[in-house]
């Protein structure tokens, strides 16, 4: 690794898309991927959909415990 770099000619911004959404790893437990991947085959669906409807559950019994 150098020790100095120039950016002088660099341009702020150049790879920057405001409409851009990220996705996030997630690192699961072996036993917890395990058993939400059986979960996942017995339904038919995708793993990250699994996740994301259960997600969505837990979202609407906490916003639903809220005073």
């Amino acid at each position: 690794m150098k020790e100095e770099y120039d950016f002088s000619k660099g341009i702020r911004g150049k790879f920057y898309r405001s409409d851009n959404t990220l996705n996030l790893p997630v690192y699961l437990d072996n036993e917890v991927r395990i058993y939400l991947q059986e979960c996942a085959r017995s339904k038919g669906i995708d793993i990250g959909q699994l996740v994301n409807e259960m997600l969505k559950q837990d979202i609407k019994l906490i916003e639903a415990a809220k005073p």
